[in-house]
């Protein structure tokens, strides 16, 4: 029950950290991007937390203690790749633009066409990943509850879950999750180096735990015998996909100047890889401890780290873990709800009422939130597992919006019906490969990636304009 408690107690602190961040809230770019008055460790919180959720936790340490660095490159490395490249090449340039969601950077430097196609992938891209979280957040109070003697069930664990985070967010927008951000990134990063500290000693040690691994196991190579096409799909999947998304934009454009905006990326990348090591380690652990559930079903697996600390911790631990895990999927929640949000607002309404006031669109705004994340709480209690919601929004990025983006800031000849041609062509290859070539060894995003490329060079070529020229 004290358990239950602590976790209540936590999420009714972010619920009124929530509340008071509208108080900063006067504009739609106050909620959208935080007014861009992030400070440095204020954006690199935010931007760690963009992915670390119930991913990094609870799946990745499982999939870890079975195979190693080889099962979890998508992530952590994936994601801290993503961020890194960001910082190198995609933060600067867009930070200079002073725009507010990606979409519209398609409609500066190619049409609004553009603008209108990339808004639509993007903002329904993200309801799988947000269903993926709200049943990540329901799962845990679930296990919460029935460990207090309380049975409120899995779906209303996950509708009482999903409500708190969208109440907050709704009111309090990018300051809300900003703010929420950065307290819950320290609680991840402490509650998780203590538990693994603590759980190393009892355990006798780390050199015990990493000792007589298989040939392979700490390896970030592709190992032989295994699928060159897996091996780029888990690098790539993240790795460049994300690169076109908007809640990592949001975030990094929150950021107060271009300077900060950069150094918060790769400041975030270097965080998101230290601190990922800490769950991958305490799924060794588990393994130790629990063999038994990583030979169970991915529900089971996912349940290793929780199941790991309710056993083998002292209550003020588990109060700690279970507050850092929480912490991790909200972070992650509310981002996703506000990103599709955003650009659903901004480039798929506003455009078609022009003379908008300011005041409506933050309505507009605020209404959105409330129906993407109705939208992802629906799927959410169809009864899909994490693993395979999350997976089923991993893709459309990569092979629609990742090729239009680079060409476009990266090569001045990128034409705006090239754009929208490989926009078109690399996600209609992607939907249909599958159906076509149900047999086939490459993934869809290999095709339907590299079709999106040479669609872009053939239509600059055929069809030039000059847009280029005004960025």
């Amino acid at each position: 029950m004290i358990l239950l408690v602590a976790t209540a107690a936590y999420l009714l602190l972010n619920l009124i950290i929530g509340f008071w961040a509208s108080k900063r809230v006067h504009s739609s770019e106050d909620f959208v991007l935080a007014g861009r008055n992030l400070n440095l460790s204020m954006a690199s919180t935010s931007i760690f937390a963009t992915w670390f959720g119930s991913e990094t936790i609870m799946s990745s340490s499982a999939e870890f203690a079975e195979g190693g660095f080889p099962a979890v490159l998508k992530d952590p490395f994936g994601a801290s790749l993503c961020l890194l490249l960001i910082g190198l090449f995609y933060a600067a340039p867009l930070y200079r633009l002073n725009i507010m969601t990606l979409s519209d950077y398609f409609r500066i430097r190619f049409n609004r066409q553009a603008e209108l196609l990339s808004a639509a992938l993007m903002s329904f891209s993200y309801i799988s990943w947000i269903a993926a979280q709200m049943v990540a957040l329901g799962t845990i109070l679930s296990v919460l509850a029935i460990g207090a003697g309380i049975n409120i069930g899995i779906g209303s664990s996950i509708f009482i879950g999903s409500m708190l985070v969208t109440l907050y967010t709704s009111v309090g927008g990018m300051w809300a999750v900003s703010l929420t951000d950065f307290l819950q990134s320290i609680v991840i990063i402490v509650g998780l180096l203590l538990l693994t500290v603590i759980l190393g000693i009892e355990m006798g040690g780390f050199t015990k735990v990493l000792a007589d691994k298989p040939e392979g196991f700490f390896s970030l190579l592709p190992q032989k015998g295994s699928s060159l096409a897996a091996y780029g799909e888990a690098w790539l999947l993240v790795g460049l996909g994300s690169i076109a998304s908007q809640d990592v934009f949001q975030r990094t454009m929150s950021a107060k100047n271009e300077k900060t905006a950069v150094r918060a990326v790769f400041l975030s990348s270097f965080l998101y890889i230290s601190v990922a090591m800490l769950p991958l380690l305490l799924g060794l652990f588990g393994k130790e401890i629990l063999p038994d559930l990583l030979s169970g079903s991915d529900e089971d697996k996912q349940m290793l780290l929780p199941s790991l600390v309710l056993a083998k911790s002292p209550v003020w631990l588990q109060i700690l873990f279970f507050g850092a895990l929480v912490s991790a999927i909200m972070s992650t929640t509310s981002g996703a709800i506000l990103a599709p949000a955003s650009v659903f607002t901004e480039n798929l309404i506003k455009p078609f009422f022009p003379k908008m006031k300011d005041k409506a669109l933050l309505l507009m705004l605020r209404f959105s939130v409330l129906f993407f994340s109705g939208l992802a709480l629906w799927q959410a209690l169809g009864g899909d597992s994490i693993y395979n919601l999350a997976a089923d929004s991993s893709s459309l990025t990569l092979v629609a919006l990742f090729i239009p983006l680079s060409f476009g800031l990266y090569w001045k000849k990128t034409s705006a019906i090239a754009a929208l041609a490989s926009m078109i062509s690399g996600f209609v290859l992607w939907l249909a490969y599958d159906y076509i070539w149900p047999e086939a060894e490459w993934p869809s995003i290999f095709p339907a990636t590299f079709l999106s490329f040479v669609v872009i060079v053939a239509f600059s070529y055929l069809f030039p304009d000059k847009k280029a020229e005004t960025i």
